[in-house]
C-alpha cells in the first residue's frame, strides 16, 4: 500500500501565508485544479458533504489525483487548515480513500461527515495539552451549547467519553482541558436540559476522585465546588451525594508522606465537604444529608482538621485546613433547622469520646463556643440537653472527664443564658444537682476505703479531683443563674434553696439519711455558694420581690445553723439581695467610721411595698440578726458581715419606725452581752460589743441627729481610754487582751436608753418605744436547724428525764409545819400574779403591733404542734397496700401491708 503524501512547495513563506486562508477551488495550485472539476460539476462540494454524490465516480476522481495531491482534496472538502489534514493524512492509508464499497470511511476521513457537538468537542483539544484549550473553539462549542441545550447531554456523555479514557491512558494534561471545558459549560449553561448534563459532569467528578493521584483529585474537588456554588432553577429530586460525602471525608483525613501534598489533599476535601452543605442544605429534597450516617462523616472530618491545628498548618493561610474547617462546620450549623440539631451535636460528643479530648477540654471548649454562636438562638435547649444526657451517660466515669464536660456545660449555659433557653432551666439544675450529689456520694465513699486501708496519697488525689468537679458544678449553677434574667433569676433561686437539705425537713431531691452530716453539710455549703453567685448583681425593684416568703423563711433557718461557715453564706446571699445601689463594698469590713458622708452613699426613699414588707418580715429578720450574734463559733468575718447586714437595711429599708426598731434591738443585743445568762464566751461578748458601737455610730451619722451622735462619740472616747477592747479596731486583733468580766456599773461605757429616748424625743421618731425591750419572737425554726431533729430532741429529754428522776421512795415529802404554813400563806403569789398581769398590759399598750402578733403566732404555732402530734398518736390511716408514711426522726419511710394480712369491711367482702 501507498501512503499519501502532503503537498509542499520550495517557497516556505508562501506555504506559510497560503495555508492560513480558506481554500476553495480556484486558489488550489494549477496542477491541482486541473485534475479536480468545477464545484458546478456533476460532484459538488454541497454533494460531497451531505453524502448524496455518486460515490463511485467520487472515487474514480479521487484516485486519479496523484497520491502528492491527496491532501489538498481533503483540505478542500473539510474546509480545514492544512496542519488538520496533513494529520489526517498520515493517519489514512491510500486504499481508504479510494474505498468503493464503505461508506463510514469516507466519514471517517471526512471531519465534516461526523456530528456537530463532536467535531466542535475534538477542536477544543489542541495537539499539545501544554497549549491548554482552544479559547476560540471553546466560544463556539459553548454557542453552540446555549443555541441547542438539547445537545447537552450528548456534549457530556462524550466529554466523559473522552476523559475517561485520557484517565486511564495517563494523558492528564487532556483530562485538565476536559474539566476545563465541563466548568465553562456549567457556568454559561442555566437551563432546564442541564439536568442530564449534571449527571455525566459528576460522574467525571467521581472518576477524577477515585483516582490516586493528588493532582487529579483536586482538580476534582475544584470543578465540585465551582457546581455547588450553581443555583439550579429546579430542584434535583434524584440526585445523590453520598459518594461524594465519603469521599470528601477520606480525603479530610488523608495521611500523604509529603506533608505539603497531604495539606492539599485535605483542604480540598474540606472544600469538597462544604460544597456539599451549600448544595444541599438549601434543598429541601436533600434533607437526606442531615441523617446520622452522613453527619457521621461530615462533623468529625472537619473537627479532625480543626483538632490538628499545628504551626505547620497555619503557614497556609487561607489554605489552612484548620481554618477552612472552621468556616465549614459554622456554615453547616448555622444552616441546621430545628429538628436536625440533634443530629448535627451528637457526632461532636463522640468524636470527643473517642479522642480523649474531655481531659484537658480546650478543644471541646472552643468546639461549643463554636456551635452557640453559629446555631439559632431557639435551638440552644438542643445542644444544652445533649450536654446534660452526655454528662449522665459519663457519670461513672473519672472525675477529670465529667468536670471537663461540666465546664463545657458552663460555658453553654453562659451564652445560652443570655437569650431564651426555655422550660431547660429547671432541668439543668435537676441534673447538676443530681451529679452534685454523685460527687459528694463518691469523694466519701473513697474516704471510708482510704480509712479502711487504701493508700493515702491515692485517696488524697481522688477527693482532690471530685472537689474539681464539685466546683464545676458549682460554677456553672451560680454562672448560669446570674445571667438569667431578673425574673427568671428569682425563680432559680427559690428553687435551689428548696434542694438546701436542712435537719428535720423533708428535701425531695437530697437525700441526707446515706450521706450523712458530713456530706450533708458539703452540699449545703456548695449550694449557698451557688447562691451567692446567682443572687450577686440581682436588683429588685421591690423587696417583696427579691425575698418572698417562700425564699425568707429557709434562707432566716439557715442562718441559724451551728456552722459559721454556713452562716456567713447566708449573710452574703442577704447582702447581694438587699443591696441594690452597690453600697457593700464601701462598707466591706467592721470599723468605727469617722465621716459616713464621705463614703458617697447611694440611697433613694424607702417606697411603699418595702415599708410594707418590713412590717411584715422585718422582726424575722432583727430576730435572726440577734440570735446569729450569740453564736459560740462566731469569729471576725461573722461580725464584719452582721455589721454589714444592719447597714444595708439602714441604708435601703429604714423609715422612722425601723430606725427606732433597730435602735431596740442594738440595745437588746448589748444587754444580753451583759447579762450573759447564755455563758457566751468572752470574745464574743466583746465582740458584740464592739458590734453595736460601730453600727450605732453609723445610724447616728445617716439620720444626722446631733444628740444622738454627741451620745455615741461619748461612749465611744471613754472606751477608747478605758476599755479598748469593747471597739471593733481593738477587740479583732490577734494579741487583744480581754477582761475577766464586764461591769454594768460603768455606765459611761455603754450606750443607755434613757440618753437615746432623750436624743430621738423629736418630731418624726415614737421614741417612747425605745423603753420597750425588744424580745424576739419564738419559732419552731431552732428546732429546725440544731444539730438534732425535733424527733431526736424529744427522744433525747425523755432519756435524761428517766435517768434523772429520783425512785419513788425519794419523792414523798415529809409534812412539817413550815410547809403547811406555806401552802396556806398566798401573799407572795399575789404580788407574783399582780407584777404579771402589770407586765402583759404595758406589753401591749406600749409594744408594736407587729411584736404582739408575732407572739400571738408563735403560741397559735406551739399549739397547732401539739394538736398535730396528739392526732398523729391517736388517729391512724387504714392499710393500704401501696404503702403508708411513718415518720421516723424526721424522715419519711413508707411500709406497705400485704392484701392478704388487711381487714375489709363485711359490706366490701362478697
Amino acid at each position: 500500500m501507498l501512503r499519501g503524501h502532503v503537498y509542499s512547495t520550495n517557497k516556505q513563506t508562501n506555504k506559510k501565508n497560503f495555508w492560513k486562508q480558506p481554500r476553495t477551488h480556484t486558489q488550489l495550485p494549477a496542477v491541482l485544479r486541473e485534475q479536480l472539476p468545477h464545484p458546478r460539476c456533476s460532484v459538488t462540494s454541497r454533494q460531497a458533504k451531505t453524502g448524496s454524490a455518486n460515490l463511485q465516480g467520487f472515487s474514480r476522481l479521487v484516485h486519479s489525483v496523484p497520491s502528492d495531491r491527496a491532501s489538498d482534496v481533503v483540505c478542500v472538502l473539510s474546509a480545514k487548515p492544512r496542519k488538520t489534514a496533513q494529520l489526517q493524512s498520515q493517519r489514512v492509508r491510500r486504499p481508504a480513500l479510494v474505498s468503493t464499497t464503505m461508506p463510514a470511511g469516507v466519514c471517517g476521513c471526512c471531519g465534516r461527515c461526523r456530528p456537530r457537538y463532536k467535531r466542535l468537542v475534538d477542536n477544543i483539544f489542541p495537539e499539545d495539552p501544554k497549549d491548554g484549550l482552544v479559547k476560540s473553539d471553546m466560544e463556539k462549542l459553548t454557542f453552540f451549547a446555549v443555541s441547542a441545550p438539547e445537545k447537552l447531554d450528548r456534549i457530556g456523555e462524550y466529554l466523559a467519553e473522552r476523559l475517561s479514557r485520557d484517565v486511564v491512558r495517563h494523558r492528564y494534561g487532556y483530562v485538565v482541558i476536559a474539566m476545563e471545558a465541563l466548568d465553562q459549560l456549567l457556568m454559561a449553561c442555566h437551563s432546564q436540559s442541564i439536568k442530564p448534563f449534571v449527571e455525566s459532569f459528576l460522574h467525571m467528578v467521581a472518576k477524577l476522585l477515585e483516582s490516586k493521584e493528588p493532582d487529579l483529585q483536586v482538580l476534582g474537588t475544584n470543578s465540585f465546588v465551582k457546581f455547588a456554588n450553581i443555583e439550579e432553577d429546579t430542584p434535583s429530586y434524584h440526585r445523590r451525594y453520598d459518594f461524594f460525602v465519603s469521599q470528601f471525608s477520606a480525603m479530610c483525613h488523608s495521611t500523604h508522606e509529603d506533608p505539603e501534598t497531604r495539606t492539599r489533599i485535605r483542604v480540598a476535601g474540606i472544600k469538597g465537604l462544604q460544597g456539599v452543605v451549600r448544595k444541599t442544605v438549601n434543598d429541601e429534597l436533600q434533607a437526606i444529608i442531615w441523617e446520622p450516617q452522613h453527619m457521621d462523616k461530615l462533623i468529625p472530618s472537619m473537627l479532625f482538621n480543626m483538632q490538628d491545628n499545628d504551626e505547620l498548618d497555619r503557614g497556609g493561610g487561607e489554605e489552612n485546613p484548620a481554618s477552612l474547617a472552621e468556616n465549614c462546620f459554622r456554615e453547616l450549623l448555622g444552616r441546621a433547622a430545628y429538628g436536625n440539631m440533634n443530629n448535627a451535636v451528637r457526632p461532636v460528643l463522640v468524636h470527643l469520646d473517642n479522642h480523649h479530648l474531655w481531659d484537658p477540654n480546650e478543644f471541646a471548649v472552643s468546639c461549643f463556643r463554636i456551635i452557640m454562636y453559629s446555631i439559632q438562638a431557639q435551638h440552644s435547649h438542643h445542644v444544652i440537653q445533649q450536654v446534660l444526657n452526655h454528662l449522665d451517660t459519663h457519670s461513672k466515669n473519672t472525675p477529670r472527664v465529667r468536670a471537663g464536660i461540666v465546664q463545657v456545660l458552663l460555658e453553654t449555659v453562659a451564652i445560652a443564658a443570655k437569650g431564651s433557653v426555655g422550660p431547660t432551666v429547671l432541668e439543668v439544675f435537676n441534673t447538676l444537682l443530681k451529679h452534685l450529689r454523685m460527687s459528694v456520694d463518691f469523694e466519701l465513699g473513697d474516704g471510708s476505703r482510704r480509712n479502711s486501708g487504701t493508700s493515702l496519697s491515692s485517696g488524697r488525689g481522688k477527693e482532690n479531683e471530685e472537689r474539681v468537679v464539685q466546683n464545676a458544678i458549682i460554677q456553672t449553677i451560680g454562672f448560669f443563674g446570674g445571667n438569667l434574667p431578673d425574673y427568671q433569676r428569682a425563680e432559680v433561686m427559690m428553687f435551689i434553696m428548696g434542694k438546701v437539705p436542712v435537719y428535720g425537713t423533708p428535701c425531695h431531691s437530697l437525700d441526707t439519711v446515706k450521706i450523712g452530716p458530713q456530706g450533708t453539710k458539703r452540699i449545703q455549703t456548695m449550694l449557698l455558694s451557688s447562691l451567692i453567685m446567682v443572687t450577686s448583681g440581682f436588683k429588685c425593684k421591690t423587696m417583696s420581690a427579691g425575698l418572698p416568703a417562700a425564699f425568707l423563711e429557709p434562707l432566716c433557718s439557715m442562718s441559724l445553723m451551728e456552722d459559721s461557715e454556713l452562716r456567713q453564706l447566708v449573710l452574703e446571699i442577704l447582702h447581694n439581695i438587699i443591696d441594690r445601689h452597690d453600697n457593700r463594698a464601701k462598707l466591706r469590713g467592721i470599723r468605727i467610721i469617722p465621716n459616713v458622708a464621705a463614703l458617697k452613699i447611694k440611697r433613694e426613699k424607702i417606697s411603699k411595698q418595702d415599708v410594707i414588707f418590713m412590717k411584715k418580715h422585718g422582726q424575722q429578720l432583727y430576730r435572726h440578726i440577734y440570735l446569729g450574734c450569740k453564736e459560740e463559733d462566731n469569729m471576725q468575718k461573722n461580725f464584719e458581715l452582721l455589721f454589714t447586714a444592719l447597714a444595708l437595711i439602714t441604708i435601703e429599708l429604714a423609715n422612722e419606725d425601723v430606725v427606732i426598731d433597730l435602735i431596740r434591738l442594738s440595745l437588746a443585743l448589748q444587754d444580753m452581752a451583759l447579762d450573759n445568762e447564755e455563758n457566751m464566751p468572752m470574745f464574743i461578748r466583746c465582740g458584740i460589743m464592739a458590734l453595736i458601737a460601730a453600727y450605732l455610730n453609723f445610724l447616728s451619722q445617716m439620720i444626722a441627729n446631733p444628740a444622738f451622735c454627741q451620745h455615741v462619740s461619748k461612749v465611744i472616747e471613754l472606751r477608747n481610754m478605758d476599755a479598748p477592747y469593747l471597739l471593733p479596731e481593738h477587740v479583732f486583733r490577734e494579741k487583744c487582751v480581754l477582761p475577766v468580766a464586764l461591769d454594768r456599773e460603768d455606765s459611761g461605757m455603754y450606750f443607755q436608753t434613757a440618753d437615746l429616748v432623750d436624743a430621738l424625743s423629736g418630731p418624726g421618731y415614737n421614741a417612747e418605744r425605745l423603753a420597750v425591750p425588744y424580745i424576739p419572737q419564738v419559732t419552731d425554726e431552732d428546732r429546725l436547724t440544731r444539730r438534732k431533729s425535733f424527733v431526736d430532741t424529744i427522744s433525747l429529754q425523755v432519756d435524761i428525764l428517766s435517768s434523772s428522776l429520783p425512785d419513788q421512795s425519794q419523792l414523798a415529802e415529809e409534812i412539817t409545819y413550815e410547809t403547811l404554813k406555806k401552802a396556806i400563806d398566798t401573799t407572795g403569789l399575789e404580788e407574783q400574779e399582780r407584777e404579771k398581769r402589770r407586765q402583759v398590759m404595758e406589753k401591749f399598750q406600749k409594744a408594736p403591733f407587729e411584736e404582739i402578733a408575732a407572739h400571738c403566732e408563735s403560741k397559735a404555732n406551739m399549739l397547732h404542734d401539739r394538736l398535730a402530734q396528739i392526732f398523729e398518736l391517736t388517729i391512724r390511716p387504714p392499710p393500704s397496700p401501696s404503702g403508708t408514711v411513718t415518720v421516723t426522726s424526721g424522715h419519711a419511710q413508707y411500709q406497705s401491708v400485704p392484701v392478704y394480712e388487711m381487714k375489709f369491711p363485711d359490706l366490701c367482702v362478697y
